[in-house]
């Protein structure tokens, strides 16, 4: 295992560490991490960049079954990192920006 150490500039502020807003921030940073740890998940993010997807293009993309793929979506789409609409029997998921601005706004905040 290898150890590293992280200097961090300026002192902490422990207050401020402990305010009610930044906690709640810190949990939802922290599931959002859970989230996009699983490689697929980040696949699928990967691909959506390019636009909208059809979820028959993504599972083929994943090589894994449909099943699979539209659990990973699920998780994707509960945490409202994308958005999906219907267009005939498809179904076609895109990255909901909105959001994705908002998360990065905030990891920003603890690295």
């Amino acid at each position: 295992m290898i150890k590293t150490k992280i200097k961090i500039s300026g002192k902490p502020n422990p207050k401020h560490c402990q305010s009610k807003k930044l906690v709640n921030d810190l949990l939802k940073t922290a599931e959002f991490l859970k989230i996009i740890a699983e490689k697929n998940r980040l696949k699928i993010l990967c691909l959506l960049q390019s636009g909208g997807k059809c979820v028959c293009e993504i599972w083929q993309y994943l090589d894994l079954p449909q099943n699979l793929a539209s659990h990973h979506l699920k998780v994707l789409k509960n945490f409202n990192f994308i958005k999906s609409r219907r267009q005939g029997l498809n179904i076609y998921y895109s990255i909901n920006k909105r959001k994705t601005l908002k998360l990065n706004s905030t990891l920003n905040k603890f690295l």
